[in-house]
């Protein structure tokens, strides 16, 4: 199937393509078109002209635009989560693609009913002062392959909800999806307001450089974060970058091993670990820690693996070969400095980039399993015995996305979630995100917030008023 950018309201056709693959099968799936700096250019001269407009319309008309995508995501979710399905590679059920979709049309609406209103600092005999939020202009938004269309609606919907246009870019692996989504949810919305480009990690670069846009959205890894900051700053862009985490959990001695191990699974292993913020090394106390690692292997072991088209599957294949590779990479070096498989690993290296849920014990934090990000479904387990030790250990990386602690006894588990240097901390789960909750991360796991008041704020402008 062919696929198109979509500009100024218009499908518009490119003369190049790369060819898009099923990662579960090796098939071909489609062609994404690449963008010309021309066409880049072109749908930032829309979005411009069209924010001329949108920027002054009402509040209302904003938050029915919203709520429409939302309808709009509502009506089409099945044919996208198929498309999702066959370029991602995650699974229809489960936490997989018509979650995925549940999740793009629940964030617009929620973030269709989230309010603005001017803010009075100051009235008295001196004079009333206004705080007013305006829109920024055009936003770029470039998004990652894990989850290409939730994160392209955490992007667009609360940039379109403060009065800005947009032009996104979707990862050179998983455009297809996008696009169509793109093409849907734009077609309620004026000419302009919503435009969708498509290419190689070139035409990112282009946008964070381009004078005619005024705010970077991106989520992605840490390295590319850094990029896009240096290529922004000569014309002082406006930035919200969501980066890579290497989250810690840390298991208390008082747990009961069995009941938190559907929990921690799934903190881990949601996606097949392809997400920022999902847990990436679990320190265990050295009382509980054989039972944790029994239950844990125990519950892993029965999620099953496979085509993501299969309605049995609830996990499915990593979606690229690089990354893929990466996995591999850090799991045979961890065994070769003693780690030991509880489960998995040893892929068999057939069809498609299935690589087994893997869980290992006896982990050390000189491993690049534990010091380095391994996005996949991979889990280190780490034994401790001192508490103020093993928070040390969780601190010492130069990220800080997301953490947990699991204990039996919540308030003592607060306290040492407030010893994590992390954007956020869930107690007896993780990876939990919300729509009204904001989202971000410290140290090098990027700026900015995402979700509800504090994430709209990010795509607006302060003007005070004085009176």
């Amino acid at each position: 199937m062919g696929y198109n950018l979509y500009i100024n309201g218009e499908s518009v056709p490119c003369d190049d393509h790369r060819d898009i693959f099923n990662p579960a099968t090796d098939e071909l799936l489609g062609q994404c078109p690449i963008a010309s700096k021309a066409q880049l250019d072109a749908a930032v001269a829309a979005a411009s002209e069209a924010f001329k407009s949108w920027s002054k319309t009402s509040n209302e008309e904003r938050k029915n635009a919203c709520h429409g995508i939302g309808a709009v995501l509502e009506e089409n979710a099945e044919e996208l989560s198929k498309l999702l399905t066959q370029e991602q590679g995650k699974p229809l059920n489960g936490v997989g693609s018509r979650f995925e979709l549940g999740g793009c049309a629940g964030w617009a609406h929620f973030t269709a009913e989230l309010e603005l209103p001017v803010e009075v600092i100051q009235d008295n005999e001196e004079g009333r002062v206004e705080v007013h939020r305006k829109p920024i202009g055009v936003v770029g938004s470039i998004t990652p392959w894990n989850w290409p269309l939730m994160i392209a609606i955490w992007h667009v919907i609360p940039a379109i909800r403060s009065g800005n246009t947009v032009v996104i870019k979707p990862s050179p692996f998983t455009p297809l999806s996008t696009l169509r989504m793109i093409e849907l949810i734009a077609g309620i919305l004026p000419k302009g307001v919503l435009n969708v480009v498509a290419g190689t990690d070139a035409l990112g670069q282009m946008m964070s450089e381009h004078k005619d846009i005024q705010k970077i959205v991106f989520t992605g890894s840490c390295a590319t974060g850094g990029k896009i900051m240096a290529s922004a700053a000569p014309t002082l862009k406006r930035l919200t970058l969501e980066l890579g985490g290497n989250d810690a959990g840390i298991v208390l001695p008082d747990v009961d091993a069995k009941a938190i191990a559907e929990g921690v699974f799934w903190g881990a292993f949601i996606n097949g670990g392809q997400t920022c913020a999902a847990l990436k090394r679990l320190y265990v106390h050295a009382d509980v820690y054989d039972d944790v690692c029994l239950h844990l292997t125990e519950f892993a072991k029965n999620m099953p693996l496979g085509n993501g088209l299969d309605e049995n599957n609830v996990l499915g294949p990593v979606q690229n070969l690089m990354q893929y590779k990466k996995v591999e990479g850090l799991v045979t070096d961890a065994v070769a400095k003693g780690a030991k498989i509880l489960l998995g690993a040893n892929p068999d290296h057939g069809v498609g980039y299935f690589y087994p849920t893997t869980i290992l014990a006896d982990c050390t934090d000189d491993m690049r399993l534990v010091a380095e990000e391994q996005f996949g479904p991979a889990l280190p387990i780490l034994k401790y015995t001192d508490i103020d030790d093993v928070i040390e250990r969780a601190n010492a990386v130069d990220v800080g996305l997301g953490g947990s602690v699991w204990s039996a006894d919540k308030e003592k588990a607060k306290a040492i979630a407030s010893r994590l240097e992390c954007g956020s901390v869930w107690i007896n789960a993780h990876g939990m995100i919300q729509p009204n909750v904001p989202f971000g991360g410290v140290k090098g796991s990027g700026i900015g917030v995402e979700f509800g008041i504090d994430g709209l704020k990010e795509y607006t402008t302060i003007q005070a008023v004085f009176a």
